[in-house]
């Protein structure tokens, strides 16, 4: 039988009793998670076990507010399996893209930009882990849980300490709006988030954990994602003590970029409309005046570009 010739209701009324005020609310998580097993077409009857781990991880799931938006969002995952997919696929990130950058001094640097925006974001009790790649893509990522990675190519490109902020301001938003979790659930799919989080072993006869960091890598962000990813992550760069004006300029960068080729960061990152525009009207309309803002175009230079041309 299929989980999707299942009524909600039954699912409801005969397996879990909830007080009465839940029950709509119970029965749209229901009908989302029946939808994936459609989208993926998994056939419960031969996979039981994966039929109570999805009940579990639903019913565990709830309603939570997201940040940066302020809304209520459905959430299938509870924040704990974020840390826990993270931790697992974080080294093979990094395998996927090269390994770490081998300089002690550009991989504190660029940690400790990060955990500047980190401590005034809506998560500062999140353990955020940064890295830098030595890979020549022009890009940057996230995995649920706090983990970031920006690569030798991006970091080339950058020409400021509020630019590297910039980016990673982006990318924390990312991972606080839980934007991350949900692409993956939603184009990866939740078969083989669940194997990832509840076995120690690569999911046999699927993909190897290679071929999900591969998919992983390229993980595409909504429009809506990205506008809500660039307005939060201006606030936390500001918040931080940068020039919010780095981020119009990275921005622009990158556009700029893209006309002659390809530009990974775009690829998975897609340009809102008038992605320069809405960022110019924010700062001035929320940020204008603020004084002793940082650039820190020479410790940037120092601390990262020279020792890359070395």
């Amino acid at each position: 039988m299929f989980l999707c010739a299942i009524p909600a209701e039954f699912l409801l009324v005969h397996s879990f009793y909830y007080p009465i005020e839940q029950k709509h609310f119970i029965i749209e998580k229901v009908k989302i998670i029946k939808q994936i097993f459609v989208n993926v077409g998994i056939i419960m009857s031969k996979r039981p076990g994966l039929l109570i781990s999805v009940l579990f991880f639903l019913f565990c799931a709830g309603c939570a507010t997201n940040p940066i938006t302020g809304k209520d969002e459905l959430m299938l995952f509870p924040e704990e399996q974020d840390i826990a997919l993270g931790k697992k696929y974080a080294p093979e990130i990094e395998k996927e893209m090269g390994g770490r950058i081998p300089d002690a001094g550009i991989q504190n640097y660029v940690d400790y930009i990060g955990q500047r925006i980190v401590r005034v974001s809506h998560k500062p009790d999140l353990e955020f882990h940064f890295a830098a790649l030595d890979d020549e893509s022009v890009n940057a990522l996230a995995l649920p849980g706090g983990y970031i990675f920006i690569t030798r190519g991006m970091l080339e490109n950058l020409g400021s300490e509020a630019q590297l902020a910039a980016i990673l301001g982006h990318e924390i938003v990312h991972v606080v709006a839980r934007d991350v979790s949900n692409a993956m659930s939603n184009q990866i799919g939740i078969q083989l988030l669940l194997s990832a989080v509840t076995s120690d072993k690569t999911p046999s006869g699927v993909l190897t954990a290679a071929d999900l960091a591969q998919q992983i890598v390229g993980l595409r962000y909504s429009r809506k994602d990205e506008k809500e990813a660039d307005s939060g992550g201006l606030d936390y760069m500001v918040a931080a003590g940068y020039d919010p004006y780095a981020m119009v300029e990275t921005m622009q960068m990158l556009q700029n970029r893209s006309e002659n080729r390809p530009i990974e960061f775009l690829s998975t990152h897609p340009s809102p409309e008038n992605r320069i525009g809405y960022l110019t009207q924010r700062i001035q309309t929320k940020h204008l005046g603020r004084a002793g803002l940082e650039t820190g175009k020479e410790n940037y230079r120092k601390a990262v570009l020279d020792r890359l041309s070395n």
